[in-house]
């Protein structure tokens, strides 16, 4: 069942807020679930946060530290850990979520895995969705997507901002400058500072692959942050590095990078449902009275439906 509104699942508590990201896949493609995350979207409270990086870098680890500070400083959080996908039965392999510590009693976070299955961008076909229904009712949102290689950049369409991690030794920064992987973060995360003279290596690599991407003028410059989830170091400028990324995006940045990132969900959405003929419908048709991005991805993909028919 579709909930009847978000002041509806913010009321109703975790049980509710369950039930809601239930109705994305029990109700995908119909209309009351349409227009239940378009009124998500306008009801908009809370700040997301993108988290991605290879596998083993420790993304699960510094989640947990994060939603650790966050919560001691009274922000509700939702987390969306998108695991790999289970062959046998399609599910995810829930091995972020083992590592993320919560209290269960905790009504102010709330932890949801989901499978990748078969898209390579780093989310699930249903992130989207349940980032906008958690945006609606938490304060922040942290999304960790899968391990990422040299091409997954799906996290960028779900967040405010975007931290890369990025782990001491590995040659991570010369393969993300390759593949163009450094254009995207807003803040650069190097892990497992405790390791000394590697860890501060790898900064110093980063920094200087930073300087050979082609930046716009009066572009955010993208920090690059030592931190150590275990022992804590660092954590207190990550998180003066996320309220300066914040800060920035006030004039106006925040609602232009949102509107872009409805645009394209829209665009994805019927891409991967109708190929080529989606997108041109996209740039070509205004759907009239569509009151927000989901509205309109119903409206486009049931004329689609009935031009296929």
């Amino acid at each position: 069942m579709v909930p009847v509104s978000v002041e509806a699942v913010r009321a109703g508590g975790k049980r509710a807020l369950a039930a809601a990201l239930a109705a994305i896949e029990t109700h995908a493609g119909s209309e009351e679930l349409a227009r239940f995350l378009d009124e998500a979207c306008r009801a908009t409270r809370g700040a997301t946060l993108g988290l991605t990086g290879p596998p083993g870098v420790g993304k699960s680890t510094l989640t947990n530290a994060l939603v650790s500070g966050w919560r001691r400083a009274g922000d509700t959080v939702g987390v969306i850990a998108v695991d790999p996908s289970s062959r046998r039965t399609g599910g995810a392999l829930l091995g972020d979520r083992a590592r993320i510590s919560t209290d269960p009693s905790d009504r102010g976070v709330f932890v949801r895995s989901m499978a990748a299955r078969d898209r390579l961008g780093g989310l699930s076909d249903q992130t989207v969705a349940a980032m906008v229904v958690m945006r609606a009712v938490f304060d922040r949102v942290l999304v960790e997507s899968v391990g990422i290689g040299q091409s997954e950049a799906d996290v960028a369409m779900v967040a405010d901002t975007v931290v890369l991690c990025i782990q001491p030794g590995s040659g991570d920064s010369l393969q993300f400058m390759k593949a163009g992987v450094m254009e995207l973060p807003d803040v650069i995360v190097v892990t497992k500072a405790d390791m000394g003279a590697p860890a501060q290596r790898a900064k110093a690599d980063v920094e200087g692959a930073l300087t050979l991407a082609a930046r716009e003028a009066g572009a955010w410059n993208a920090p690059v942050v030592l931190v150590s989830a275990a022992t804590g170091e660092g954590l207190d400028a990550l998180a003066s590095a996320l309220a300066a990324h914040r800060t920035w995006q006030h004039a106006g940045r925040l609602a232009a990078r949102r509107a872009a990132q409805e645009r394209l969900w829209v665009e994805e959405a019927l891409r991967t449902r109708f190929g080529t003929a989606g997108l041109a419908l996209v740039a070509r048709e205004a759907a009239p009275h569509a009151s927000g991005p989901f509205g309109r991805e119903h409206w486009l993909a049931g004329r689609l439906k009935a031009r296929l028919a």
